[in-house]
């Protein structure tokens, strides 16, 4: 008799103590194609994820003892990458402020609906996601691109990238010479239009072009998005 074939689901660890939300989102992400594993507690979860690797973390962040942004700077300094979606009822930008600054990937604030909590998870799982073709670096003009530690140089000096450039710029290396939509682009940020996808798009220009008014390598298609191309 043949074992069964292994389950290669993303595997989602949602952290919360609200039992109803543990419950509510277990069902509804294994529902669309998640394997998922519940814990009611910081000290909780960092006993699981010791015997279980996971893709992605949904995080509370007010719970008795530790709170989730304990967690989230444990992980870290642990060097511990995994993708982590703050859930919590702290709403002012402050709130979302401090835990992205923690090391949070997302943050979503309560009550929420669950579809969007679903597209926003799938959305740092393919921000994450690097493909195995990937190369180390990527080089276009003066510049060369590493795509796994987020690092630009131009030259010998270390260009400062904003977190949303630097996941458009991984985009694009990940896809050299295919147009982006504006909408690939927005990486489901719900605030942001495609206004600022264009602003984006216009800083990064200065830091990788000698004439950023006439790009060679990161051009725009009329009516489609933009392209990088390199050497």
């Amino acid at each position: 008799m043949s074992d069964a074939p292994e389950d290669l689901s993303p595997h989602v660890l949602i952290v919360d103590d609200d039992r109803r939300i543990r419950q509510l989102l277990s069902a509804y992400l294994a529902a669309n194609g998640f394997r998922t594993t519940a814990a009611a507690s910081a000290e909780a979860a960092s006993a699981v994820m010791r015997g279980l690797a996971f893709d992605a973390i949904v995080l509370d962040i007010m719970m008795p003892g530790r709170s989730g942004l304990d967690l989230a700077a444990e992980m870290r300094g642990g060097n511990n990458a995994v993708p982590i979606l703050f859930l919590s009822a702290l709403a002012e930008t402050e709130d979302r402020i401090t835990g992205l600054s923690s090391g949070g990937d997302d943050y979503l604030t309560k009550p929420f609906e669950p579809l969007e909590l679903l597209l926003r998870l799938r959305s740092i799982l393919r921000r994450s996601a690097t493909p195995a073709s990937s190369p180390s670096e990527v080089r276009f003009g003066a510049c060369n691109f590493s795509p796994a530690r987020g690092e630009l140089r131009r030259g010998d000096k270390i260009v400062r990238l904003t977190t949303r450039e630097r996941d458009m710029l991984r985009l694009f290396v990940q896809r050299p010479g295919q147009t982006l939509s504006r909408g690939m682009l927005q990486q489901g940020e719900r605030e942001e239009g495609a206004r600022a996808v264009d602003v984006h798009i216009n800083r990064l220009r200065r830091k990788i072009e000698d004439d950023p008014a006439n790009p060679v390598y990161l051009q725009t298609v009329r009516g489609a998005g933009y392209t990088l191309h390199l050497d």
